[in-house]
């Protein structure tokens, strides 16, 4: 039988110690096809960081969206009507409870005012002459010298004459205030706005806001908190006085937008009455001081409270937790250095954390780092875990 790919014994050229060379090389290819391939080295285990879970007291903090306004806003009217002859103040200025802020013309109510003081005049005379003839004609309707029709009529003038006097000097007092309120004055302390109202133009009663005063100071932040957390806040505490108690000694933080804490406290100022039937929220206003006037009527800023205070939570950090069609997940590495995978159920984030209600028990070792290496059954190595703060 004739072996292919080797040269014919009858080949020209192949000498004796030709043919054994390739005899030689023939049963060393035969001997290397007989040998199996060496077996592949299962790879190392994962290493993984893990945090040991334990149970602590977490204070729970709750942020709202709120917009702040005046404690107090005042908007200034004219009261009397005329035109606008001087503006007192300078917008966007702080001014005092009855600072002069608009002038109205004032010479028609001047004249008013002579016009009443007159008509008082006159109904005084009128009142001196009515009471000379009531004690004049009295004994004499004593003695029967006089019908008694004419004492009374007498006595009637009399009477009519006081009450024209008393009608005189309302007209009086009424032309005063009306002269008075020609001088447009601030109510209340505040930063006044912008006029609403120029030099010159007609003014009055039904002509609108001529400008809004604000007290500032303190100023109130609005904001709107859910049906469910208003039930939750209501069910840690037994009556209406322990909750007052807490709302009274609560501390309200302010976060600016642009995401500075404002550096003074807030409190809890009020409850709204009702819940709004369209959001399902309920209007909450607080106040904080502002004696700098920092703070301005219309800012949007974020409101932060300790509501609550969780006993022997859990916390593990969030990105612990895996995510997957609305399941959340751990992995948990047990005393054999096994994983295994647990549905968990979250609550709310605590900063970087998140607030396990369910799934985990303090000692579990948690996986932090790693967790994409991680399958339920394989074995790892665990690491104790470092934040990225620590790391160098």
């Amino acid at each position: 039988m004739r072996l292919i790919g080797l040269p014919s014994h009858r080949g020209r050229g192949t000498s004796p110690r030709g043919r054994l060379f390739f005899a030689v090389t023939l049963l060393a290819a035969a001997a290397g096809c007989d040998k199996a391939p060496p077996p592949a080295s299962a790879p190392p285990p994962s290493e993984v960081e893990v945090i040991t879970v334990v149970a602590t007291n977490v204070p729970v903090y709750e942020e709202w969206i709120g917009s702040l306004d005046g404690s107090t806003n005042a908007q200034i009217r004219a009261q009397v009507s005329g035109y606008l002859v001087a503006q007192k103040y300078k917008e966007g200025g702080f001014v005092h409870q009855g600072d002069l802020l608009f002038q109205i013309d004032k010479r028609v109510f001047k004249a008013a005012l002579n016009q009443a003081q007159a008509q008082l005049d006159v109904a005084l005379a009128q009142l001196r002459k009515t009471e000379l003839d009531t004690n004049r004609l009295t004994p004499l309707a004593k003695q029967n010298a006089i019908s008694q029709e004419e004492l009374d009529d007498a006595v009637q003038a009399n009477l009519a004459a006081k009450a024209n006097v008393e009608a005189a000097k309302a007209n009086l007092a009424q032309s005063q205030l009306n002269l008075e309120f020609t001088d447009v004055r601030s109510l209340i302390d505040g930063i006044a706005g912008t006029a609403q109202a120029q030099i010159g133009d007609l003014v009055g009663p039904s002509s609108g806001v001529l400008t809004t005063v604000s007290t500032v100071d303190p100023i109130r932040a609005y904001f709107n908190i859910r049906e469910q957390s208003y039930l939750a806040f209501c069910r840690q505490f037994t009556n209406a006085e322990e909750r007052r108690a807490y709302r009274s000694g609560m501390e309200l933080q302010l976060i600016l937008s642009d995401g500075s804490p404002y550096a003074l406290p807030g409190t809890w100022f009020f409850t709204s009455r009702q819940v709004d039937v369209n959001t399902g929220t309920l209007q909450i206003a607080a106040l904080f001081p502002n004696p700098d006037n920092i703070l301005r009527p219309g800012q949007y800023a974020h409101v932060r409270a300790k509501t609550e205070t969780r006993r022997d939570a859990i916390l593990v950090p969030q990105r612990a937790v895996t995510e997957l069609q609305g399941s959340y997940q751990v992995a948990v590495v047990d005393d054999t250095n096994t994983a295994h995978l647990k549905t968990v159920q979250v609550g709310r984030q605590i900063g970087n954390d998140w607030l396990i209600e369910k799934g985990v028990e303090p000692g579990d070792r948690v996986v932090v780092e790693g967790t994409q290496k991680v399958r339920s059954g394989t074995v790892v190595v665990p690491r104790p875990y470092a934040p990225e703060a620590k790391k160098p």
